[in-house]
């Protein structure tokens, strides 16, 4: 396996995002992202070890499409020079917290906890779950060898929002819409594959804890369900 061809492919993506360029290298995309699909297949069986859940994982389905959404935004480049994954009990959808991997040149990082501040009723269960659990999640970043790679990161408010204890030990938390930590990369370790597998591994076991103190606030939660389009 080798991932040359992802970072090669992305550059070049980059430096020339239009559809034009896009449908001229159709071979040149499906190289890199098949190398990508296949390193995020060697992920989920080298995690699926520690963590049974997501044994069942296909990579493919798992990936993000290029495309962007321009419709309501300046930029009005057709693509996203990033290959992006989230590999999740769930699959792809951000809840449970799942394991997220970002590769785009000089902006290569790993991901963990919960992104969905699309979604204020998944944001209060967990602030619910924070005022009374709020001491564990404490626990896991103050974990010696998690707090020497994470620092808690993620969307917040100014404030504690109304209806929550100003006074609570952990009032921090509770500002938060999204609360998930990142771990960020060099282009070169990304290169060697087989120590770039090993550093995503140990890196996302550490954030097993972290992941599950989300999953357990959201037991029972169900992602809306998408409306059909009209036609």
């Amino acid at each position: 396996m080798d991932n040359h061809r992802i970072l090669e492919f992305l550059t070049a993506l980059r430096e020339n995002n239009s559809l034009t360029w896009m449908a001229a290298n159709k071979k040149f995309h499906k190289d890199a992202e098949a190398q990508f699909i296949e390193l995020v297949q060697t992920l989920i069986m080298r995690l699926a070890e520690s963590d049974k859940s997501i044994a069942h994982l296909t990579a493919k389905d798992l990936i993000f499409r290029l495309n962007r959404d321009t419709r309501f935004s300046h930029d009005k480049s057709p693509y996203n020079p990033s290959f992006r994954a989230h590999i999740s009990p769930g699959g792809r959808v951000p809840i449970p917290a799942g394991y997220y991997i970002n590769v785009a040149p000089r902006n290569i990082f790993l991901g963990g906890g919960l992104f969905a501040t699309q979604f204020p009723d998944a944001t209060a269960t967990v602030r619910d779950y924070i005022v009374d659990k709020g001491n564990e999640l404490q626990d896991i970043l103050e974990t010696p060898k998690f707090s020497a790679h994470y620092s808690l990161m993620g969307e917040k408010l100014k404030n504690v929002p109304r209806g929550y204890p100003v006074d609570h030990p952990q009032a921090e938390y509770l500002k938060h819409k999204s609360w998930d930590v990142e771990y960020h990369l060099d282009d070169t370790v990304f290169e060697n594959v087989d120590g770039f597998v090993d550093l995503a591994v140990k890196q996302f076991i550490l954030m097993q804890p972290f992941n599950g103190f989300f999953n357990k606030a959201l037991s029972g939660y169900k992602m809306p369900e998408r409306k059909p389009k009209e036609r």
